[in-house]
């Protein structure tokens, strides 16, 4: 993102589209493990490349994929109403494995054995 319109327009469509997932009916589109992780829009903000990931995993969140582009009509309806802006830039949609990734980070973190050290008995601060 080139410009502070273009990151303004980026976190909208971001919020759009994560506000508006429990609303459409596509069984491919579970809301409740699905994530619009970011936005990128292009320089003339004419395409909205829109990442989505899911605590399914990839294949779960190409299959969302499929739904988002079939509802992108719908979504870009829904862009132009709440911003009011003219044309709502293409929505492309791209699986992004971002949030099975942060997930397995953190079941391995949490599976460590580490010990908390105890604080050492100080003489000077006695």
């Amino acid at each position: 993102m080139a410009d502070f319109k273009s990151a303004r327009l980026a976190s909208d469509i971001q919020r759009i589209i994560g506000g508006k997932m429990r609303d459409l009916k596509d069984p491919r589109i579970n809301s409740e493990h699905l994530t619009v992780v970011r936005v990128d829009v292009s320089r003339d903000r004419s395409v909205a490349k829109v990442y989505v990931s899911s605590l399914d995993g990839i294949e779960a969140a190409k299959q969302a994929v499929k739904g988002f582009i079939s509802a992108s009509g719908l979504l870009r309806h829904e862009i132009v109403a709440v911003l009011g802006i003219r044309k709502a830039p293409e929505l492309r949609f791209v699986a992004d494995d971002s949030a099975e990734y942060s997930a397995h980070i953190s079941k391995i973190l949490k599976d460590l054995d580490i010990a908390e050290e105890e604080p050492e008995d100080d003489p000077e601060n006695a």
